[in-house]
């Protein structure tokens, strides 16, 4: 595999590497009380990992990616790599269940530029940004799930996401595995702005085509395994079934999209 090291112009969303790897290194104390986080101890770890992605436009190759893994968590914040989340509320709803919420602001790399493949030659840069938005977990013993509304706040798109995902942790020891299901849908200017051919950038070949709101749907797979106390390796994988108002852009060619991440983290 070739493995290069990530630009500074075009990163990997750590975020979502190390949220995915959060059970492996600690489970947090609950608060103690609705209302404002309770005190909690800080958390602080350390890794490095490999990414494989697989993007939906044509001719455009999988990007594989090695990268560093950054993880700090207190009572009020959460920083994971090039995302954070801050912690502005949480009602316990009984035995083992609770509902809480906060504010995110994460990096999200989609896009794409002229030259990443042919298909996409004479067409307008596609630029990630940074996204802001809400989150609400209602964490309970048979599937924890979390609603996030997010907004371009780079101002690229100008457009909006929701996401609903439920996960679950199955242990054995030294061992986790844990499934996902999660659905995203785009607005419509999200859509248009990723997928679509403005009337400028049509040929022959290539039809101008307006994007509109989608719905994806993606599930995943991760293992995690605690080496020893402070060291655990995981695995993480994940396919995106694509919607229709996105497989039918002439810029795609794929029914879904994939992604592989491997890594180590150490616990301090």
């Amino acid at each position: 595999m070739n493995v290069t090291v990530p630009s500074p112009l075009r990163p990997l969303p750590l975020l979502f590497v190390v949220a995915a790897l959060a059970p492996a290194v600690s489970r947090a104390q609950a608060p103690d009380a609705a209302g404002a986080p309770g005190a909690e101890p800080s958390r602080f770890a350390l890794g490095v990992g490999v990414a494989s992605r697989q993007f939906a436009y044509a001719g455009r190759e999988r990007k594989n990616q090695a990268l560093p893994i950054l993880l700090y968590e207190n009572s009020w914040v959460r920083v994971a790599g090039l995302g954070a989340e801050f912690k502005l509320w949480r009602q316990p709803l009984g035995t083992g269940q609770a509902l809480t919420g906060g504010l995110r602001i994460k990096y999200d790399n989609e896009g794409f530029e002229a030259d990443d493949s042919p298909r996409l030659a004479g067409m307008a840069e596609r630029k990630g940004g940074f996204w802001g938005g809400a989150a609400v977990s209602w964490r309970n013993p048979v599937a924890p799930l979390t609603l996030e509304w997010l907004a371009d706040l780079s101002g690229h798109s100008k457009g909006s996401k929701l996401q609903l995902q439920a996960e679950r942790r199955f242990g054995w020891g030294p061992l986790g595995l844990t499934p996902r299901v999660q659905l995203q849908w785009l607005d419509r200017k999200y859509v248009d702005y990723y997928f679509g051919v403005r009337a400028s950038e049509a040929t022959a070949d290539r039809a101008a085509y307006d994007g509109a709101s989608a719905l994806a749907v993606e599930a995943g797979l991760r293992m995690d395994y605690a080496l020893a106390f402070r060291h655990a390796v995981f695995l993480d994988l994940s396919r995106t079934q694509l919607p229709d108002e996105i497989k039918l852009s002439p810029i795609v060619d794929r029914k879904a999209t994939s992604r592989v991440m491997a890594g180590y983290l150490y616990r301090f």
